[in-house]
């Protein structure tokens, strides 16, 4: 059987690393730094808007995928399906993964390109749909997938949550089909509810409540905070979860060699893993120098233990993303 193996990856982040004291002179919101650090684990970050750049998620997108291509060491045109998993898109249509098809092919080709958004678990949604495409479609050998964030393009200027935690960034993988590989996607298992919607999100530009002046005169744009979300609710979520995938595909825990979770917040991801009995060492956390990217945050993770050597070849790896909505995902995979 045909496997879809992760064969290059690559990482982008607009300017130069911005810690907690300068976002707060920057933007004049406060919030407590310190304990920012130790409880979120958030030190820093990369955010255009404040850089001053004119960059946004079709070029953060871009960039990961040319690092990705280029630590693959294929061409461009060799891609057959391109996905970019963002809630942050470049525009509501077309689809931001066509604008990056563009750039990166040059024109019109026979490739796939879609947008894949489940707030911020898009990207392991859509590394389980590219990885059963590439499977099971014999015409498509190299596959593009892009987790990419730019929530701070839609962070009101009082907002101090919002510019605590969000940041931009992306990462992105080539997948390859090959036919005899001990390396590839396994499987994957969802949990959707979406019941939950009315929690955070970007509400206002679709069709159910456009862009009027009455709307930005009350404020009612950009990310906005409906209801405040349990705190322990990826701790309830995310062991159970694995554990399910686990028995799906009939391995033990014990077969895990490493762990990559939503990067939202430290203490959580801590606590998930003393309630697994793994050690803090089978995961690895980067909101320290990147902050939240959300959809992007599990490939840059990717991406960081691999060129650090916390992820080798041959690993089996778990990946976990809880997104607003609402919207979980674990995927398994043999790097």
């Amino acid at each position: 059987m045909a496997k879809a193996v992760i064969v290059g990856t690559g990482i982008y982040v607009p300017g130069a690393p911005i810690d907690n004291k300068t976002v707060m002179k920057l933007t004049g919101i406060e919030f407590d730094a310190a304990r920012h650090e130790q409880k979120i684990g958030i030190k820093q970050r990369h955010i255009s808007r404040l850089s001053g750049l004119q960059e946004t998620t079709a070029d953060f997108a871009e960039k990961a995928a040319r690092d990705a291509l280029k630590a693959a060491k294929i061409d461009a045109e060799d891609i057959g399906l391109f996905i970019v998993a963002t809630d942050t898109p470049e525009h509501i249509s077309p689809a931001t993964s066509i604008i990056v098809q563009g750039r990166l092919q040059g024109g019109q080709t026979y490739a796939k390109s879609f947008d894949l958004g489940a707030s911020c678990a898009s990207f392991v949604e859509a590394l389980d749909v590219a990885a059963r495409n590439l499977m099971t479609d014999t015409s498509v050998h190299y596959a593009l997938v892009i987790g990419v964030y730019n929530m701070p393009a839609f962070i009101r200027d009082d907002d101090s949550f919002g510019w605590s935690i969000f940041a931009d960034g992306a990462g992105a993988v080539v997948l390859e089909r090959q036919e005899e590989s001990n390396s590839g996607y396994i499987d994957g298992t969802f949990i959707t509810d979406g019941t939950q919607w009315n929690f955070l999100g970007v509400y206002a530009g679709g069709t159910r409540f456009p862009i009027t002046h009455e709307r930005l005169n009350k404020g009612e744009y950009g990310l906005q905070l409906l209801q405040k979300m349990p705190g322990d609710r990826n701790i309830k979520l995310w062991p159970p979860l694995i554990q399910h995938l686990l028995d799906k595909v009939h391995l033990p825990q014990s077969e895990v060699d490493h762990y990559l979770f939503t990067q939202i917040n430290k203490s959580v991801i801590e606590q998930v893993m003393e309630i697994l009995g793994e050690p803090i060492e089978k995961t690895t956390m980067v909101m320290d120098r990147y902050g939240y990217t959300g959809s992007g945050c599990i490939p840059m993770a990717m991406h960081v233990g691999l060129q650090e050597g916390r992820i080798k070849k041959g690993d089996l790896v778990v990946l976990v993303a809880s997104g607003a909505g609402l919207a979980v995902g674990a995927s398994l995979l043999r790097i």
